[in-house]
């Protein structure tokens, strides 16, 4: 299509990834509010699920841990799902963020700049 044009070819095709990109990011965005991953502690007593984004959605608590003079152990299972919760949103934001960079051709650790 750009035959014989240098450089100018070299642009129009930059333009028109640097778009594929940008609308595959917005979807990508999108999706990351609606998927959600499950951190737990305790082995499964405390559930913490959150958004790919980070944001926490829910939190389950299997009763059995509610002891009056187990307080900060219960404490700690909680705030242990959620930052695993954490985590587990985190990778699934690199994993779908390096799905965008390798179907663009960049290297699949390639940080972007959001």
């Amino acid at each position: 299509m750009f035959k014989g044009l240098g450089q100018m070819g070299d642009m129009a095709k930059m333009m028109k990834t640097a778009k594929e990109m940008q609308t595959k990011m917005q979807q990508l965005q999108d999706d990351l509010e609606t998927m959600t991953v499950t951190g737990e502690s305790g082995a499964g007593l405390v559930k913490a699920t959150a958004t790919a984004k980070g944001e926490l959605k829910a939190l389950d608590i299997d009763p059995s841990i509610f002891d009056p003079n187990e307080k900060e152990v219960v404490e700690d299972l909680i705030l242990a799902a959620i930052k695993d919760a954490q985590a587990r949103a985190a990778e699934k934001h690199q994993e779908e963020m390096g799905k965008i960079t390798e179907g663009l051709g960049l290297p699949a650790d390639f940080k972007m700049p959001f």
